[in-house]
Parts: C-alpha cells; sequence; structure tokens
C-alpha cells in the first residue's frame, strides 16, 4: 500500500487507475490524428469504432477512448444516423482558428519581448533558417511542419502551459488548414519571408510591429483559405 513518511495513507490514493489502457489510447488518438492532418482520413469521413479496433489489432475500449479525446479536440465528430466521423471546416471555422491562434500568439511575442529571453529568439532564428533551407527543396507539408513549429516555439516561450495547451488544442485544426493552403503559396519563399519579418521585429523589440505582423500573417491565412474554397480560386 502506497504511504507516506510514518506509515500513513496519502489521501485518495486509491482512486488512482493503472495508466496501461489511457496510454493505449494516447496512442491511438496520436495515429488517428496524424491520419486527419495528412488527409489519410478525409474531411466527412466516417470512422468505424469496430474497423479502426480491428486494424489497429485492440479492443474497442481504447479505441472509444481515443475517439472521445479527438472529438473534445474537435477533429471528429459525432453525427446523427452517421456516427464518428472527420470534421469538415468552412469559412467560420478559419476565421476562428486564426482568431484564437492571434490571441495567444500576441500575447507570447508580448511576454517574450519584455523578457528579452535571447533563447527563445535563437531557436525561432534556427527554425526560420531552416524554413529558408527546405523552401525550395521539400515537399509542402514538411515546410508547414516547420511553420507551426515556429509558431508552437513561440507560444512556448511565453512559459505559461496554459497557454501552451490553448494552442495545442489548435494546433491540428491548424494543420488541416495548412494543407489547404499550398495553392496561395506557389513560391514557397513568401511564407519563409513572413516568419523573417516577424522574427526581425521581435528582435528589435517593435512590440507594435510585431503584432501588426502577426495579425496580417493570420488574417491572410484566412483570406487564401477562403479564395481557396471557391470556384476557380487560386
Amino acid at each position: 500500500m502506497d504511504g507516506i513518511p510514518g506509515g500513513g495513507v496519502v489521501r485518495g490514493m486509491e482512486k488512482l487507475e493503472p495508466v496501461g489502457w489511457e496510454s493505449t489510447a494516447g496512442i491511438i488518438a496520436a495515429r488517428i490524428r496524424e491520419r486527419i492532418i495528412d488527409g489519410t482520413f478525409e474531411p466527412g469521413s466516417p470512422l468505424g469504432e469496430a474497423h479502426l479496433a480491428a486494424r489497429l489489432g485492440v479492443s474497442r475500449g481504447p479505441v472509444r477512448e481515443a475517439m472521445q479525446r479527438l472529438i473534445q479536440e474537435g477533429l471528429l465528430t459525432n453525427r446523427r444516423n452517421r456516427g464518428v466521423c472527420v470534421i469538415s471546416l468552412g469559412e467560420g471555422d478559419f476565421a476562428d482558428i486564426y482568431f484564437a491562434r492571434g490571441v495567444i500568439e500576441k500575447e507570447a511575442a508580448r511576454i517574450l519581448m519584455r523578457s528579452g529571453e535571447a533563447a527563445h529568439l535563437e531557436e525561432l532564428e534556427d527554425l526560420t533558417a531552416r524554413m529558408s533551407e527546405a523552401a525550395g527543396t521539400v515537399e509542402w507539408s514538411e515546410l508547414t511542419t516547420l511553420d507551426l513549429r515556429f509558431h508552437e516555439t513561440l507560444v512556448a516561450s511565453s512559459g505559461s502551459g496554459r497557454l501552451v495547451r490553448m494552442f495545442g488544442t489548435l494546433a491540428a485544426e491548424t494543420r488541416i488548414c495548412l494543407s489547404q493552403l499550398e495553392p496561395a503559396y506557389p513560391a514557397h519563399e513568401r511564407l519563409v519571408e513572413e516568419h523573417r519579418s516577424l522574427l526581425e521585429a521581435m528582435r528589435r523589440g517593435d512590440e507594435a510591429r510585431t503584432l501588426d505582423l502577426i495579425d496580417k500573417h493570420l488574417s491572410d491565412a484566412v483570406h487564401d483559405l477562403r479564395v481557396n474554397r471557391e470556384p476557380g480560386g487560386s
């Protein structure tokens, strides 16, 4: 029996459950999330619990738990008469996702500039350099992975666990959006230049310019997503 020095029992310890089943559910959720992000599971497509369990070689219990996690994250939805399906993002979703990101990222940028933590800026510098190197040589999905990592690093630099968790909820949805943005960036260097300008403004400690650039970067993405959804859009 678990206890504390002196022989006493830690209060509430008996309510803790084994972690194995939960870990399995987490692994399954991660795999399904990856397949949603890379487009294997297309928007609107149904996901059968029994089929997933058979394919993954596990019981239906952890699959059910994994699907509930992804419903809470907003990547899956439970539709009447159709069961659990992959979400379909529309114009309202694009605007809401990027609005929420803006609130989080602008606050993180303020904190970073006011703290003057050079190490975090160096991390962002390294990611920007890697994006520049990758712009002409890799697939769009790899470039956008670096893009999102830049923004995750920016948020992490705030030191706020809550901001990081909130951003994490938006990250998977953002990846779905980014997968639809490639036609708007025929020259991948444009994406790199947006991040380079943002980094330079933060290095100078120019708060007003930094916040304006974050707003522009995110609002341009929403505009491009809308254009790409229109017939004949490019």
